[in-house]
């Protein structure tokens, strides 16, 4: 009776992560006045600094809402919002992952890959073994297409919780690691550079531990005074 009910509610609580990722605010950028904060870090961090630096970049406007967008933010056409640390527009939960609810996808990930893990194990336990494959087809037919679906999913599933557990590790995300080289902040660092990345455990803290806005920007300059 137990296991039923664990089961039960690891279904029940992945649903419920489903709607709470998929709902709330990944991160949107509402105004410029959201921007005053960061503006001010970056103005604190420059002072005093006599040594022009090449590498710094400026906030740029979005061209579709108009407003200034924080460093790591960029515009998504399906939820006509800019989203602070982008990461993807997320088609499963119809929602964009951003710095607000990235955290909660993962979790959402790790709960669902549970889920799933454990309707494979139900349904390979319940293949009923028959004489020939003939009649074993005809009685396990519709198990055998259940177990297959949970194949794929399960496949899908892990592929992207690795390959985000990954980039998280790295402090990129998913939009910065496609297009490193278009992007303004990162084009002139070389591919395997990354001036965000403050080590594997770090990285990992931070994402999962830091609560609130993050300003990009004042590790961005410090990196980039750094290297001059």
């Amino acid at each position: 009776m137990f296991r039923p009910l664990c089961f039960v509610f690891l279904v029940l609580f992945s649903v419920v992560l489903y709607f709470v990722v998929s709902l709330m605010d990944p991160g949107y950028v509402l105004s410029d006045c959201d921007e005053k904060f960061h503006l001010l870090v970056t103005n604190k961090e420059s002072d005093g600094m006599i040594v022009e630096n090449p590498n710094l970049v400026s906030l740029r406007r979005c061209g579709y809402c108009l407003l200034k967008q924080p460093m790591r933010a960029r515009h998504c056409k399906s939820c006509q919002h800019c989203v602070r640390r982008f990461d993807h527009h997320c088609p499963w939960i119809e929602n964009c992952v951003g710095e607000k609810n990235h955290p909660l996808f993962i979790l959402y990930l790790c709960v669902q890959l549970l889920v799933l893990l454990w309707a494979f194990h139900l349904g390979w336990s319940g293949f009923l073994s028959e004489a020939t494959w003939k009649e074993w087809l005809k009685v396990n037919v519709f198990l055998l297409a259940a177990f297959v679906l949970t194949c794929i999913f399960t496949l899908v599933v892990s592929l992207l919780l690795v390959s985000h557990l990954y980039l998280i590790s790295c402090n990129t995300t998913t939009w910065e690691f496609m297009s490193h080289h278009r992007i303004a902040y990162l084009k002139h660092c070389d591919s395997d550079t990354n001036p965000f990345d403050k080590g594997i455990i770090r990285n990992l803290w931070s994402f999962f531990c830091t609560f609130g806005t993050v300003a990009w920007e004042r590790m961005y300059y410090r990196e980039s005074y750094a290297t001059v």
